[in-house]
This record gives C-alpha cells, sequence and structure tokens, in this order.
C-alpha cells in the first residue's frame, strides 16, 4: 500500500513562488506516473502536472510556463516548483501516483496567494 505525504504549501504574494515535494513509501517500486492535482473552494479537483516514470511531463494549460515538474525516482519524490503564482491558483494541492492496479492520493496542502 503506498502512503503519499506533501509539504511546502503555505501563504505567498501574487507573483511569488512555493515549491510542493511529495515522498512516496510502503510499495513505491511499483509506481508509475505521479503529479499533482488541486481543488478550489467549489470547484472540482483538476489536473495540474503529471510526470512519467520516464521523466516525461503533461502540463495543465492554466500552469504552462510557470510550474515545473520533476521526480526523483531515486528519493521515490515528486516535485512541484511553482513560480509567478496567481490568486486563481488558490487549493489545496494533492499529490498523485499510481501503479499498474490503482491511483493513489495524499491528504493535500493549502497554497494561499495573496492579491
Amino acid at each position: 500500500q503506498v502512503q503519499l505525504v506533501e509539504s511546502g504549501g503555505g501563504l505567498v504574494q501574487a507573483g511569488g513562488s512555493l515549491r510542493l515535494s511529495c515522498v512516496a513509501s510502503g510499495g513505491s517500486s511499483s509506481i508509475r506516473a505521479m503529479g499533482w492535482y488541486r481543488q478550489a473552494p467549489g470547484k472540482q479537483r483538476e489536473l495540474v502536472a503529471t510526470i512519467t516514470s520516464g521523466g516525461r511531463p503533461n502540463y495543465a494549460d492554466s500552469v504552462k510556463g510557470r510550474f515545473t515538474i520533476s521526480r526523483d525516482n531515486a528519493k521515490n519524490t515528486v516535485y512541484l516548483q511553482m513560480n509567478s503564482l496567481k490568486p486563481e491558483d488558490t487549493a489545496v494541492y494533492y499529490c498523485y501516483a499510481s501503479d499498474i492496479i490503482r491511483n493513489y492520493w495524499g491528504q493535500g496542502t493549502q497554497v494561499t496567494v495573496a492579491a
């Protein structure tokens, strides 16, 4: 059973930066894709970015050019570098991982961008 633990959320001014981290444990050697989703109040959870085990990224249009996803397979960790943050990026950010059986989710970390 894979467990995901996120860190790095917080409060930042518009235009600022944050870096999220997510460490996978417990069967993490079976993980394929990893990534980040987010959910703002009153909205559905949406894709932010994902990355394959080979390092190929995929981004939502809303974050292209501002966010960068990366992963360190040796550390079972995925990162999300968020630059030029906007108030509309405010949400709970959830780490995601998948293996051949199912998807896994972290508990979420709050990101708040003040105007």
